[in-house]
């Protein structure tokens, strides 16, 4: 397990899934977690459970979409804990696999507005933050399959997770060394979001190397990693964490 010991950690989409993973894996690695998700009581349950299991969390329910509730996110973890280190931009929406003929406007901006406007919006709030100490801070954007293939969602979530990893991209070269931002590109995982999908993810998964779907765990612990010192060398690239769906 890697080390993220007083270490100050925002995990976005935190109420359940993958961030909710991510969230008990700081924790676990020894981080205060601000459990963000616009979900305010799964937000206070996963902070509940990280206390009860001895760690650090708060709770803070927000919008990342929102450019006032994402300034309340930054500033009450800032008051809380004095700063932010580490930023996991993992809040997300898919799009049923709409193709560019199906996807109406509305479909079309409420996927960016949460995929890509949001991480753009927290991240801009939380440079100050994030730059503030004598470390570097850390920014991990969560990405798919579906930023660097066509077939991992529809029009607009592959549209999204491709400006993602560009904006992850554009965050490494503007302000490395200062701040280390990276993304993470899952393929099928097993979520709240995705459990209508399950025989869709078992057919999808079947030929690839790993011959599965993964775990929210699996990504967590890929995420940490990339938080931590361990990945100190780790600049502006998308790793993939998709069981071989981008082999061939």
């Amino acid at each position: 397990m890697v080390t993220l010991s007083d270490s100050v950690v925002v995990v976005t989409g935190a109420a359940s899934g993958m961030g909710r993973s991510m969230a008990h894996e700081f924790a676990d690695a020894g981080a205060a977690v601000a459990v963000v998700d616009i979900d305010a009581d799964g937000a206070a349950s996963v902070a509940d459970a990280i206390g009860s299991a001895g760690g650090e969390a708060i709770a803070v329910d927000g919008d990342v979409t929102d450019t006032e509730s994402v300034e309340r996110i930054v500033d009450l973890t800032v008051d809380e804990y004095g700063t932010i280190d580490v930023l996991c931009n993992n809040a997300g929406v898919l799009d049923d696999f709409a193709p560019v003929g199906e996807t109406t406007d509305d479909l079309w901006n409420g996927i960016l507005d949460v995929n890509l406007t949001g991480p753009f919006y927290l991240t801009r709030a939380a440079l100050p933050a994030l730059r503030d100490g004598s470390d570097e801070g850390v920014v991990i954007n969560t990405a798919s399959v579906a930023g660097k293939v066509a077939g991992g969602g529809g029009a607009a979530y592959t549209t999204s997770k491709h400006g993602l990893i560009g904006f992850t991209k554009q965050l490494a070269h503007d302000y490395g060394p200062e701040i280390r931002a990276n993304a993470v590109c899952p393929g099928a995982v097993e979520t709240g979001m995705t459990e209508e999908m399950i025989e869709d993810l078992e057919a999808m998964t079947a030929d690839t190397p790993a011959g599965r779907y993964a775990d929210p765990e699996e990504i967590a612990s890929v995420v940490a990693f990339l938080a931590s010192d361990e990945a100190s060398f780790v600049h502006g690239t998308a790793v993939d964490v998709d069981g071989g769906w981008l082999v061939d």
